[in-house]
């Protein structure tokens, strides 16, 4: 942290000396701060702008207008808010935020540390408010947009005086036909900037795509591909849509990157002539292969390749082109594609998780659906996917909606799908919804208990006659699905309350197990010994030293398994060339920090009473700021001033 400050203090002096040369002396600041942040210096005063304050214009939208620019970004919000709540769990108490903005800079939502929103509200770092260099100078959200790059804006670096205690980190997200839609960022204080960041907000901008493709593409076959196959199912890797008679769709711009090829190159052109192979004889190989994984010669690249989707017949695909591709000899050194999830790779010994598992495995196969309970974090999906991969099902899709993640004017047409023009903004050819695509395989409905109660109602009909009626449309189709559900509520409560139907609760509570939180499971070795082999992959095993296992065992783990996958990541990421012992300097300092006490039970005052409600409230959604906002009838914001006045 020491060499930290040091270097923040020399970035200071060499930022004063460039702002005295370009400010004052009207002279290049040559090699003492980035091209880039020069560039939009200079871009700044072409529009006017000063230095010395801030431009007095419009500071942010009104609800109903924020409201407005939210719809017409709705798939961009739909696939970037779990990512932005990921992302926030990662440096919660770090004293800074995320933001979501738009492709003119105007940010759609943010959430962070309540003591540092307050901050960034004074400069109207806010929902609603225009973030475009036109207006606020220098900045890592309107910079990021005008340059088209990953930008990190620190102190002094922006353009105006007033904004110099922000470090900020953006990075433009882009839509599946390659226009920029969006930037994600991360903005803090300057004194607290984290030397990761960057990457950090560069690799969630890139999870955002990778959704934004699949969502648009749900129905098409996809094609992912990297030069390395422990790349694929990561963000990096490259995705094609193609058509079941081989023409491709769209192509993402890693897959642009991979191949060497521009999207004209691409888009509207057979797969044979992009990829050197027919679609139809690739389906036929590797229709029968595990995840149907394999490789392919494209330009003299060897690719590791994986088909995802609702594959054709070999028959229809690409008949245009369906000449048999020329065998290669194997190769000797092909990856081996991880083993799909089972509930028994999921028992690594703790009783109670085992109990859960022998309940669950005594109904596969049978139509009765399953509620799992547990923390959020504690493995849930994960629960779902071993299930399903365990019965008859396995072969068909697994589709999983989370409820809470999502805004309620959404969930309805995310579950049930539309009809062309059923909105401003849908497709014209309409599209298929999670219950829909789920057909022949498993739907899984994360936090259920954050379900509407009016689409409580649509779901428990789709339930009972088994098809389902898209938004706009009068033809019912029919499904044939398993049903798997999760809560970190207590349904009864709820239902007790009025915000649970009781007849969808009895239907869907057929069989009830509850998963362990990971503080209370006695095979935390065992499960952070089959996490770093599967992060590990093909590399060289690590090993973990005693203390560092005795820190891992002495930690309270609030975000459960998801916190302690993400640490193992870290961990491995932080590792040395030809370095395969993990110990405590590759771990957090949050393991090491003795756990803040919990708040104070409320004196009596309407004050204490609020803000001891709203800790309760935060702790029972698993720390889910949107969920536990939900759950008390109040904004985001209003949680974050009733968590922050301790």
């Amino acid at each position: 942290m020491g060499q930290l400050h040091f270097m923040a203090d020399v970035h200071g002096q060499q930022l004063q000396q460039a702002r005295q040369l370009f400010f004052t002396r009207g002279e290049r600041p040559e090699g003492l701060v980035d091209a880039l942040i020069v560039r939009s210096w200079e871009r700044c005063q072409r529009f006017g702008l000063s230095e010395s304050h801030a431009i007095a214009g419009r500071e942010s939208l009104d609800r109903l207008a924020l409201k407005t620019e939210q719809e017409r970004n709705r798939y961009l919000l739909l696939q970037g808010r779990p990512i932005m709540e990921h992302v926030y769990e990662q440096i919660r108490e770090s004293g800074s935020m995320v933001i979501l903005a738009d492709a003119n800079g105007l940010l759609l939502e943010t959430v962070g540390d309540p003591e540092f929103v307050d901050r960034a509200g004074r400069i109207a770092l806010s929902a609603g408010a225009s973030w475009d260099e036109n207006l606020r100078g220098t900045n890592a959200i309107g910079t990021a947009l005008a340059e088209e790059a990953p930008t990190a804006v620190l102190g002094a670096e922006h353009f105006f005086e007033n904004n110099a205690f922000l470090t900020c980190c953006a990075s433009p997200i882009f839509g599946p036909d390659g226009r920029l839609i969006g930037v994600l960022d991360i903005s803090g204080d300057y004194r607290s900037q984290q030397r990761h960041t960057l990457g950090l907000v560069r690799l969630s901008s890139l999870l955002v795509e990778k959704r934004l493709f699949e969502c648009l593409h749900a129905g098409d076959i996809l094609v992912c591909f990297h030069g390395r196959a422990d790349y694929l199912g990561s963000p990096k890797e490259g995705l094609a849509a193609v058509s079941p008679d081989g023409q491709i769709l769209a192509m993402n711009r890693a897959g642009l990157d991979i191949l060497g090829i521009r999207q004209v190159d691409a888009v509207r052109r057979d797969f044979s002539l992009v990829f050197e192979n027919s679609l139809a004889t690739l389906i036929d190989r590797l229709r029968h292969k595990p995840q149907a994984t394999g490789e392919l010669s494209v330009n003299g690249k060897v690719l590791s390749l994986q088909l995802r989707g609702q594959l054709p017949p070999a028959s229809m695909a690409g008949r245009v082109y369906d000449e048999p591709a020329a065998e290669r000899p194997p190769r000797p050194a092909a990856a081996t594609p991880a083993p799909a999830i089972t509930l028994d790779s999921l028992n690594t010994g703790d009783e109670r998780l085992q109990a859960a598992i022998d309940r669950a495995r005594r109904i596969l196969g049978r139509d009765i659906p399953i509620l799992i309970q547990g923390e959020s974090g504690a493995g849930k999906e994960l629960f779902a996917k071993g299930f399903h991969n365990s019965g008859p099902r396995q072969a068909g899709p697994f589709v999983a909606l989370n409820c809470a993640s999502i805004p309620e004017n959404l969930i309805e047409s995310e579950l049930f799908g539309y009809a062309g023009g059923a909105f401003t903004g849908a497709r014209k050819e309409g599209a298929a919804g999670k219950i829909q695509q789920a057909h022949g395989g498993t739907l899984f409905l994360d936090e259920i208990g954050d379900m509407p109660l009016n689409l409580q109602a649509r779901l428990l009909r789709v339930l009972q006659e088994r098809c389902v009626t898209p938004l706009g449309s009068t033809r019912a189709i029919q499904v044939d699905i398993s049903l798997v559900c999760a809560t970190h509520r207590r349904l009864r409560e709820e239902v007790a309350r009025g915000t649970f139907r009781e007849d969808l609760y009895y239907r869907l509570n057929g069989l009830c197990v509850t998963l362990p939180a990971l503080r209370e499971r006695t095979d935390l070795r065992q499960l952070v010994g089959k996490l770093a082999a599967a992060e590990a992959g093909q590399s060289a095993p690590v090993q973990f030293s005693e203390g560092a296992l005795l820190a891992i065992e002495k930690y309270a783990w609030p975000g459960n398994i998801r916190q302690l996958f993400n640490v193992i990541r870290v961990a491995i990421a932080l590792l040395d060339d030809g370095t395969t012992l993990i110990d405590e300097s590759h771990l957090p300092e949050e393991l090491f920090e003795t756990t803040p006490a919990a708040p104070a039970s409320a004196s009596g005052s309407l004050e204490a009473i609020g803000r001891d409600a709203a800790w309760r409230t935060l702790e029972s959604a698993g720390g889910n700021i949107s969920a536990a906002a939900r759950q008390l009838g109040i904004s985001r914001n209003t949680l974050y001033r009733k968590l922050g006045k301790l």
